[in-house]
């Protein structure tokens, strides 16, 4: 039988995945993954290079193409912020650097100081993460000022890989918002942040849209695509206002779109370019969701299968009987911005058991994710309903806490391919099998099912939300004193 099939490939941390789409139904034809390392030179560097990439997208299209009859049209998404330097030659410089590589934690800190936090919302609606480009750009210059001096061109990780394949140096807009170099409600490079940090303009890349076309694989139209959460949110149909993404992940996500330019004073939550032209979305970041409960049960219960231990969760009352736990396990983003955050259960008592430490694992992620959807609601952005994707979305018992904790249904999806379909779907736009990324989501995006909040569990929720609230400036008054120092007063805090 001929197929003729939308592609999408997503250049993750660990892989590059690739999916093949019907593009009438959005029905999954066929995939593929290869995997790849990541090197850790130091504590806290993660590094990669980028040929690695090229090597991977090249067996994962070969597999996809044997496995329908015609391509349409291919699109990619990838790990966001990871700084690759080429030189006047277009060669690689040194390993990328990745999205969760820590070592420009001081660039950040000068970055901010003085009156600088202030200055970069304005200009970027960003504040300055480690895992941002422009902080690792500053970090060579100081570091590694050979290698800096050789630089010409810089790039995005999945835009090193489809330059490779179709010529050119482009970025989209969405992607492009997370370098910390873009003036995110204009679309366009911030002239004014490049001349202060002395970044040379002819460096970045041309902008684009993600839907637009930008060359093409042997005769396929190839979109430029976006960055993986902009990708996954057009895979999810989160393109204007209403719906919300909520990812499960190792880390969790609430993301929000909007159809005009919005961010948070104090940039508690990250403000990006969407992947649909004249969109935008916030995004809220915790670091330890899926994480979390992987990190409880490989260490304290290691030898007992998931489902076991979260059918002992499902005896226990909604909010533990005052057991609470905190997930900052790696520190904090949303909405406390605190790398020193530490995650903690409190509230323990005679009568709690294990599966009472499960459910406050649970409750206390969908706690930190309604801390989420509250920021990102503070900017003005709406969430009526949830979308949810992540390996914790397979727990019924989890959705069920997080849609009672956000007061929010949660929509399951007929797919879970997140960011490699959201590409796909780009990739059709560039083809022009839709019109837009709208039309696209409408073809192929499915809600399988819904989970409503448990009405008996909402107000339980809210008084085990104040608990929880209550429990990061109080430890962080603990574990942030310096060992050996006095006590502070009785009755302070």
């Amino acid at each position: 039988m001929s197929t003729s099939a939308l592609v999408g490939i997503d250049i993750g941390t660990s892989s590059a995945k690739g999916i093949a789409i019907d593009p009438g139904s959005g029905a999954v034809l066929a995939t593929a993954e290869s995997s790849y390392a990541v090197s850790s030179p130091q504590p806290g560097w993660m590094e990669q290079h980028p040929d690695q990439w090229v090597t991977a997208t090249d067996e994962v299209l070969d597999h996809l193409r044997s496995e329908v009859t015609e391509l349409l049209g291919i699109g990619f998404s990838g790990q966001m912020h990871g700084l690759v330097c080429l030189d006047a030659a277009g060669s690689v410089i040194r390993p990328a650097i990745l999205w969760n590589d820590q070592r420009s934690a001081p660039q950040c800190e000068a970055l901010e100081s003085g009156s600088g936090l202030d200055r970069l919302v304005r200009l970027t609606g960003n504040r300055a993460l480690p895992g941002f480009t422009a902080p690792k750009l500053l970090w060579m210059r100081e570091r590694e000022p050979d290698a800096y001096a050789r630089i010409r061109r810089i790039c995005l990780p999945k835009d090193y890989v489809r330059d490779r394949l179709t010529g050119g140096h482009r970025c989209d807009v969405a992607d492009a918002s997370g370098t910390l170099l873009l003036d995110v409600g204009r679309r366009r490079w911030s002239g004014e942040l490049l001349a202060e940090l002395g970044i040379p303009a002819e460096w970045l890349p041309d902008l684009t849209e993600s839907g637009d076309a930008v060359g093409t694989v042997a005769g396929v139209p190839v979109a430029a695509g976006a960055g993986d959460q902009a990708a996954a949110a057009v895979g999810g149909g989160i393109i204007g206002p209403g719906p919300l993404s909520v990812v499960l992940g190792t880390s969790g996500v609430v993301l929000a779109a909007t159809d005009r330019f919005l961010a948070d004073p104090e940039g508690r939550v990250h403000a990006f370019c969407h992947a649909a032209p004249n969109r935008w979305f916030v995004m809220g970041v915790m670091l330890a969701a899926a994480g979390s409960l992987a990190w409880f049960h490989d260490t304290l219960l290691p030898g007992v299968a998931y489902d076991a231990m979260l059918a002992e969760a499902e005896s226990v009352p909604p909010g533990c009987d005052g057991l609470v736990f905190l997930p900052y396990l790696a520190g904090e983003r949303t909405p406390h911005f605190d790398p020193q955050a530490r995650g903690a259960f409190f509230g323990l008592t005679l009568g709690h058991d294990r599966g009472a430490l499960t459910r406050a694992v649970l409750e206390g992620v969908a706690f930190a994710l309604r801390d989420c959807l509250d920021t990102v609601r503070a900017t003005g952005a709406v969430a009526e309903r949830g979308r949810v994707s992540g390996g914790g979305s397979r727990s019924r018992l989890w959705l069920r806490t997080v849609a009672s904790a956000l007061e929010v249904p949660i929509e399951i999806m007929a797919t879970d391919q997140g960011s490699a379909f959201g590409a796909a779907l780009l990739g059709g736009v560039a083809a022009g099998v839709y019109r837009d990324a709208e039309q696209a989501a409408a073809a192929c995006v499915r809600v399988t099912a819904v989970v409503d909040p448990v009405p008996a569990w909402i107000e339980p929720y809210r008084e085990a939300r104040s608990r929880f609230r209550d429990g990061y400036p109080a430890l962080r008054s603990i574990t942030s004193r310096p060992a050996g120092s006095p006590e502070p007063p009785s009755g302070a805090r």
